[in-house]
């Protein structure tokens, strides 16, 4: 996401949605929300599928749909990019849904490290290979925390924002999920 602000300012927010005012009455003024978040949107999928066919076909529509969509749109005081990132996710669980395949994580070791630090468990480090095969025991909306905060560094603020709850919900979610992957951690040991 090199080119992608995590954190926005009102006014940039307020700027943007006069742009998203504008490609509501003209579709052609989609073009510079396109423009900006294609590069970070394309990211977030090729993170989840490793295919690049696959990703462009989903990038696709997530696009699609957002142009399809975007009458119905309405500032709640979140970046455009929220939504945008919850159409993908959205796109991205219905493709492993129909696929019936598992879902691809991106795991570097820097980002298993953080998550066990998270997890506050002596000792558990040396069990990478079990904690690897205990996220495939997660459902699919627990392991999505899981990446978006320990495998991509999102702030649970972000969180909060993709996955439309609050930023509060978005803490509680995480501890309860890595309490979950604690336990099937010590049942597959």
């Amino acid at each position: 996401m090199n080119s992608f602000k995590r954190t926005v300012s009102a006014e940039a927010m307020q700027s943007e949605w006069a742009e998203i005012q504008a490609a509501q009455q003209n579709p052609a003024l989609f073009r510079p929300l396109y423009d900006r978040y294609y590069e970070p949107i394309f990211h977030f999928i090729f993170k989840r599928t490793q295919d690049a066919v696959l990703c462009a076909d989903l990038c696709s529509q997530v696009f699609l749909k957002a142009m399809q969509k975007l009458e119905n749109y309405s500032f709640q005081g979140v970046p455009f990019s929220a939504w945008l990132f919850r159409i993908a996710s959205n796109e991205v669980s219905q493709h492993y849904r129909h696929t019936q395949k598992k879902r691809v994580v991106s795991i570097e070791d820097r980002n298993l490290s953080n998550m066990i630090d998270e997890m506050d468990s002596d000792g558990l480090s040396q069990y990478r290979d079990v904690l690897i095969g205990s996220l495939d025991e997660l459902r699919e909306k627990d392991l999505e925390i899981i990446e978006l905060r320990f495998f991509e560094q999102r702030p649970f603020k972000e969180i909060a924002d993709l996955l439309g709850i609050t930023e509060s919900n978005a803490k509680v979610r995480t501890y309860r999920v890595l309490e979950r992957l604690k336990k099937i951690m010590l049942k597959n040991m």
